[in-house]
């Protein structure tokens, strides 16, 4: 059953960039760098539930040092998008999609559910208030970033009476500098994201924070990403630092690995799902065995591997390496179905491709 959606009251800022100072900003894309001039806001409290719901200034939050975000990690957020289409209009691909997963990130983390209708509502507000912002240029697209943090000043372990809900905006060009190009990947062996019981299931700064130092340790080597193996048997693929992983063999069968808690469930692999269930191609949720693919590489039943993500939509992999192996996928380069897919899926997020599901929403 739905619910009518907050009404967020706007609240202009009194500061907003100049025409000038923005236009130099939309000529800098990178990625999550520069904010917009707008942030929507709610507030939950044990007494009141959401209230508060505004449109309000950009600017640094007053928190407590008690804030029970410091000390016990209440924290989750979201990761969404809005597209500049030619008619000048913004659109949202599956925003719905990525407000069930707050709900259940929310739930994981013993943190209130924030009512769908609500922060459909507080996306289009804020997007309608920073319109100007959605950038025209060519593969560049506003990101958003739901996030709610728990704030009571509190240091007694139990769940925050008291939450803020946020979400900001940045306008970003690609994800990775250089575009639709193959990345390498360094393969964690002695690190994991999540075990079986915790929170891989959820966007939870947590499960990030793991992934810095074997990121790193990546960088350090000269690799792009880091990927994980599941910590059960330290044998198996389970995901990059933030993206999902697909594996697309010489047969045609296209496998990933299954969701079974510890993998985060992307709303870009479930869209990629679809597309080849719509192309009549075989896919397996299947556990993915490091030692396996590595076989599969160097004999060619494997041609090619690509990384999935609303940050990056899709990433062909090139190269997998780690302490005592380093391949290269195919000729190295990005494969016919990594980029079939990856036209299908930004020719519809951008309006130049027909939507059969309904997955673009009108946002301005």
């Amino acid at each position: 059953m739905t619910t009518a959606p907050a009404e967020f009251a706007i609240v202009p800022s009194s500061r907003p960039r100049t025409t000038a100072e923005r236009a130099a900003a939309l000529d800098r894309l990178s990625f999550g760098v520069e904010f917009t001039d707008h942030m929507a806001r709610a507030t939950w409290t044990v007494d009141g539930g959401w209230h508060g719901h505004r449109v309000e200034g950009f600017a640094p939050l007053e928190l407590s040092p008690a804030a029970s975000v410091f000390h016990y990690g209440q924290e989750i957020f979201e990761g969404l998008k809005a597209y500049r289409h030619a008619d000048g209009s913004a659109w949202a691909f599956r925003p719905e999609a990525n407000a069930r997963r707050f709900q259940a990130s929310a739930r994981r983390l013993a943190m209130p559910e924030l009512p769908v209708e609500d922060f459909l509502a507080s996306i289009r507000a804020l997007v309608e208030t920073d319109l100007e912002w959605v950038p025209a240029t060519a593969g560049a697209s506003l990101y958003l970033r739901p996030f709610m943090v728990a704030t009571e000043p509190f240091l007694g372990v139990r769940p925050s009476h008291r939450y803020e809900y946020l979400v900001i905006a940045s306008p970003v060009g690609p994800y990775f500098v250089n575009g639709f190009q193959p990345v390498s990947i360094w393969v964690a062996e002695d690190f994991h994201r999540a075990g079986p019981g915790g929170t891989g299931n959820a966007k939870f700064g947590g499960n990030y924070a793991a992934s810095l130092l074997p990121q790193q340790t990546a960088y350090a080597r000269g690799f792009d990403q880091v990927c994980f193996l599941d910590a059960g048997t330290a044998s198996n693929l389970e995901e990059l630092g933030g993206m999902n992983v697909f594996v697309v063999g010489a047969d045609g069968v296209v496998r990933t690995p299954a969701l079974t808690g510890t993998i985060l469930e992307g709303v870009t692999r479930s869209s990629i799902l679809t597309l080849l269930a719509d192309q009549g191609t075989p896919v397996e949720e299947c556990d993915i065995p490091l030692k396996g693919l590595l076989a599969g590489i160097r004999d060619g039943s494997v041609s090619e591997v690509f990384a999935c993500g609303t940050a990056a939509v899709i990433t062909p992999i090139g190269r997998l390496a780690g302490e005592s192996f380093d391949v290269t996928v195919g000729d190295g380069a990005a494969g016919p179905v990594t980029e079939r897919l990856f036209t299908q899926l930004t020719d519809i997020q951008f309006g130049h491709a027909q939507d059969p599901h309904g997955w673009m929403q009108p946002l301005v």
